[in-house]
């Protein structure tokens, strides 16, 4: 199953909070959940967490599940898409802020698909080391990093999102890797991520991704299609 991730940011003029609520009440109710290829829909909401944070690239996520390549075509051709979904971005988003990760979610930390009630997940985005080659990357992240990760304390449920084969076709893929890490509540991730085993964890990151090209945010989970695909 194709784990597709859309970050996305307001329209200018907009803030974030009218921003995240028109998503979440206006277009994943009356377009994006109307588009019957979509098996699962999940809408990711920035949450404050760094003091020293500056604007934010993207102020939501919004992750969608198809079935394969076929489907994923068609859905794009549904009148859905066409005459709802995509004519109503412009109207919250700024389209040209968007970026589209289709993925293979590999699940290291295996965890619960609803998080609890004061769950906050930890997106981190990252692009491979200039001249490490593709496969070597997945081999580290998916082995020695994965269980640096695994190590840190608090840590609920960890995906690593590997974007497919199928953008690098042409070129490079903007980004190469999505990490997806669950905790309990603001106060867990924030001590996770002050711990010796978090640091552990941005060093061997380091080792791999281009410090400018590695991205985080925290955010909120809330599902419009799912958790059960339909």
């Amino acid at each position: 199953m194709i784990h597709q991730l859309i970050f996305a940011a307001p329209r200018p003029g907009m803030t974030e909070e009218e921003f995240q609520q028109y998503w979440l009440n206006v277009h994943a109710v009356r377009y994006a959940s109307k588009i019957p290829q979509i098996r699962k829909y999940l809408i990711d909401t920035r949450i404050p967490f760094w003091p020293e944070e500056g604007e934010p690239l993207w102020s939501g996520v919004a992750e969608i599940w198809l079935r394969d390549e076929k489907e994923q075509l068609e859905s794009l051709q549904t009148p859905e898409f066409l005459e709802g979904a995509r004519l109503d971005e412009p109207r919250w988003a700024a389209f040209w802020r968007t970026v589209v990760l289709d993925t293979d979610a590999h699940e290291l930390v295996p965890g619960p698909d609803v998080a609890p009630a004061r769950g906050v997940k930890l997106i981190v985005l990252a692009k491979r080391r200039e001249g490490l080659p593709r496969a070597e990357f997945r081999q580290a992240s998916l082995g020695g990093h994965a269980a640096l990760v695994a190590a840190v304390p608090g840590v609920r449920r960890y995906l690593q999102c590997h974007v497919r084969d199928g953008a690098y076709g042409i070129g490079e893929a903007v980004l190469d890797v999505a990490h997806l890490l669950w905790f309990d509540d603001r106060e867990s991730m924030a001590a996770a991520l002050a711990s010796p085993e978090y640091a552990k964890v941005q060093a061997d990151l380091e080792t791999l991704a281009e410090p400018r090209y590695v991205h985080r945010m925290a955010v909120t989970e809330h599902w419009v299609i799912g958790p059960e695909a339909r």
